[in-house]
């Protein structure tokens, strides 16, 4: 468990999988909560269906042995129930009742076609906290649909948002509302516990990832609504580009060799004149660029020109010269050289070493903020299929030695 202590108070009863449940109980081990993970000992527990998943650190190949699955999982304790036997379903209403928070990232409808709506979650402890994260919740005409990433940012309009001027959207590569969705159910169950801590009243937080992602496009759904301007309009806009507040030049663009590419944002003339000089070349004089006013009418031409000049220059320097002076510019990097070269790395500690009980040593994601009190920790890689039944059903639940075996003999565990 985290040495952290501002949230050792806590206990959490959790079902998640994949990221955008798995990655919000993960933020929350961090900082000192007991995740206690749920998981079918009947199909090696894959209803999470990164367990036993690629990346592997080696040539070995296991349930246990997933990178994806420790990486968001790490601090939790794992352990195994059948909840289509009475023991197990027994067994889970016990820990369901010393724990403070269920949490579920399943379809809407599977929680409660498991004896396990917020009615009986209630009746087994009436303060329990139950956070339920799916695509659309659980209500309205797309309440059955299921959903992953992909699709939950398709719907919401964000894949609509990123693209280059008449070419189809482009999105982003990975499950970006994985990350976000996992962000939002991780506030979603702090708020319901300090409306508890204010009150005594426990309560369902029913969150639809699709919904999320759509509150993610304020700006541009009251463009639209106020102005009548749609987000894709012909010529505009580049989503390299920023027009609130106004920015130009403002991309990313080639420099020398292969699949090589520079950062840079140019906020006023001051950055202007930076850049120029850096430069050296006669764009100070060239009507189309003079103000920032004709540099947004000529992006077009501006990013023609701004890229003859990188593609002729190494982007770390570059990103360096024009750093020293002032202007925003930085090298856009691959994982390895963010990873294991970029010395803000190893001094902000983003990717600490856990020891996981099969893999060994394996670096993971960390969490991107410090606090001087409370500070995170991270130690324990993610739990392998069971690790954890021993302590969770001998200490916490008061099942002896002996049941344990006939628990593991009859399926139970």
């Amino acid at each position: 468990m985290s040495d952290s202590t501002a949230l050792k108070h806590l206990r959490i009863c959790d079902f998640t999988g994949q990221l955008a449940g798995a990655g919000a109980t993960k933020f929350l081990a961090f900082f000192g909560a007991q995740v206690i993970r749920i998981e079918d000992p009947t199909n090696e527990g894959r209803w999470d269906i990164l367990r036993g998943g690629q990346p592997f650190i080696d040539e070995r190949r296991g349930i246990n042995l997933g990178g994806s699955f420790n990486n968001h999982n790490v601090e939790k304790l794992g352990i195994t129930l059948n909840l289509r036997m009475k023991r197990g379903k027994e067994l889970l209403h016990e820990l369901i009742a010393i724990s403070d928070v269920v949490s579920e990232n399943f379809a809407a409808g599977v929680f409660e076609r498991l004896g396990l709506s917020y009615q009986e979650l209630r009746e087994i402890r009436d303060d329990i906290i139950y956070v339920s994260n799916c695509g659309f919740g659980h209500s309205g005409p797309y309440e059955h649909y299921k959903t992953w990433g992909p699709v939950v940012q398709a719907v919401s309009g964000l894949t609509f948002s990123s693209g280059l001027p008449d070419q189809q959207s482009a999105g982003w590569g990975y499950s970006y509302m994985d990350h976000t969705g996992a962000y939002y159910m991780a506030m979603a169950i702090l708020m319901a516990l300090h409306h508890r801590n204010r009150t005594g009243d426990g309560q369902w937080v029913d969150m639809a990832c699709t919904e999320t992602g759509a509150s993610l496009n304020g700006p541009a759904l009251l463009d639209y609504t106020v102005n009548g301007r749609p987000l894709r309009r012909p010529g505009s806009p580049n989503s390299n580009r920023n027009q609130f507040p106004p920015m130009a030049p403002h991309g990313i663009y080639a420099t020398e060799g292969e699949d090589n590419w520079i950062g840079i944002s140019v906020r006023n003339e001051s950055d202007w004149a930076g850049l120029v000089d850096v430069a050296a070349r006669d764009w100070g004089g060239d009507a189309r660029f003079a103000t920032m006013s004709d540099r947004l009418a000529n992006e077009d031409a501006l990013d023609v020109a701004i890229e003859e000049w990188t593609r002729g220059e190494e982007r770390f320097a570059l990103s360096g010269r024009l750093q020293a002076r002032g202007v925003p510019a930085t090298p856009v990097q691959r994982p390895g050289e963010r990873v294991d070269e970029d010395p803000d790395t190893s001094a902000w500690g983003l990717w600490p070493t856990v020891k996981h009980s099969e893999m060994g040593d394996v670096r993971v994601d960390g969490l991107p903020v410090h606090l001087s009190g409370t500070e995170w920790h991270v130690e324990r890689g993610a739990p392998c299929l069971g690790e954890d039944n021993d302590y969770v059903f001998g200490e916490l639940l008061g099942v002896s030695a002996d049941e344990l075996v006939s628990l593991r003999e009859e399926g139970v565990l």
